[in-house]
């Protein structure tokens, strides 16, 4: 573990991978012990590879059970930081990377990434993408507009509608779009369906975009990560969709300035105009079907180029949906004497509620640990929710 740990020194890397290895050597601080006690089998070259490594170790070769409470903390820091090492190194590829492979990236990772879903979503998107808002059904417009709905019927919506961004803490853009949908379309229209989107075109989308904000509301500011998923669902082959999550490591990746969530020209001056630059942004038309479907959306596909494992794709309001347990018509149960409840038991009812998410599966010991030592099992959950959710 200590050669791991010590091995991008010895690496040629630079600036900003040394920054985030600096800052998870001061994570790496709090888990000392508990990090030399892993096994370590493999010893990367590189620093992507090295975060990746570390990172599998954090998740599955760390004893969860002999970690302290104050311990759980600077591990998911840790985790964070590699996260946004893997994702700002993968990004960095795609400045001098060629069709062929971006295109090779993204069926690698495809499973990880949940590719077939997202393609499903922009398949649907781009059959109803000609229906102004106003005139959708209410299903479609959050389909279309990234919010997730239980009205979303599954033999319908084969895809989580959130894939790429969410924009379900965007309430006064939701609200707006209720009351005013038809000044969206407005503003949408300046986009072309087809053919090159000049500046023009997208500052006149954002002035109108703007509007609707300043004539409708009390002076609340627009939205433009709600406005980035607009254009993207528009212009997959243009424009990508924005978090604020997504927002530090994709500038970081693609080595471009740093704009903020308010700033509309940032989003076209620097993201947008980087991504026009790159080689595969300019590969032509492919005709093969599978690649064309990508190609399509090969601006938004660079959203597959940040970091995902397995929770990922299980995490998807539409698989989720899709395997929530049916509820069964229960008769009246015989009364039957109870019996105090081992650690076990309290911990095994517990964790087998519907939305208990794999990686407290996966610290079951730990919790029956703090069970036997006196905490309610609500709260130890609750503890490791707000450490790792």
């Amino acid at each position: 573990m200590r050669k791991l740990l010590t091995s991008p020194a010895k690496m040629s890397i630079g600036t900003l991978e040394n920054q985030i290895y600096q800052t998870a050597l001061k994570y790496v601080a709090d888990l000392a012990l508990n990090l030399m006690a892993v096994k370590v089998e493999n010893h990367p070259e590189d620093f992507l590879g090295w975060c990746k490594e570390l990172h599998k170790l954090c998740k599955h070769g760390i004893n969860m059970d002999l970690l302290e409470e104050n311990q759980f903390r600077p591990l998911k820091k840790l985790q964070e930081t590699l996260e946004a090492g893997i994702s700002v190194c993968q990004l960095k590829m795609t400045r001098i990377t060629p069709w062929p492979i971006y295109l090779s990236f993204i069926e690698e990772n495809s499973t990880l990434q949940a590719l077939e879903e997202r393609l499903a979503l922009l398949d649907y998107i781009n059959e109803i993408k000609t229906k102004p808002l106003a005139e959708m059904i209410e299903e479609d417009r959050l389909a279309f507009t990234g919010k997730h709905s239980a009205k979303h019927d599954i033999s319908i919506y084969n895809f989580d509608v959130e894939w790429f961004a969410s924009t379900k803490g965007a309430k006064i853009f939701h609200n707006l779009l209720v009351n005013h949908s038809e000044y969206f379309d407005s503003a949408l229209a300046h986009i072309p369906l087809e053919g090159d989107v000049t500046k023009a075109n997208y500052d006149a989308f954002v002035s109108a975009y703007c509007n609707v904000f300043t004539e409708h509301t009390d002076g609340d500011k627009p939205s433009m990560m709600a406005a980035t998923r607009l254009l993207a669902m528009r212009r997959p082959d243009i424009f990508v969709a924005l978090t604020n999550a997504k927002l530090d490591v994709i500038c970081q990746g693609l080595s471009i300035t740093k704009f903020n969530n308010q700033s509309f020209d940032g989003y076209w001056d620097e993201l947008i105009t980087a991504i026009q630059t790159c080689p595969w942004h300019r590969e032509p038309k492919p005709s093969d079907e599978q690649q064309l479907r990508i190609w399509q959306a090969r601006a938004l596909m660079i959203d597959l180029f940040l970091f995902a494992d397995e929770s990922l794709a299980e995490n998807s309001n539409y698989v989720r949906m899709r395997d929530k347990p049916k509820k069964t018509k229960v008769g009246v149960a015989r009364s039957v004497k109870r019996t105090k409840e081992s650690a076990e038991q309290i911990v095994d009812k517990a964790l087998a509620q519907e939305d208990i998410p794999e990686y407290l599966l996966e610290m079951r010991n730990s919790l029956i640990n703090s069970v036997k030592d006196g905490k309610p099992v609500e709260k130890a959950i609750s503890l490791m929710r707000s450490i790792f959710g």
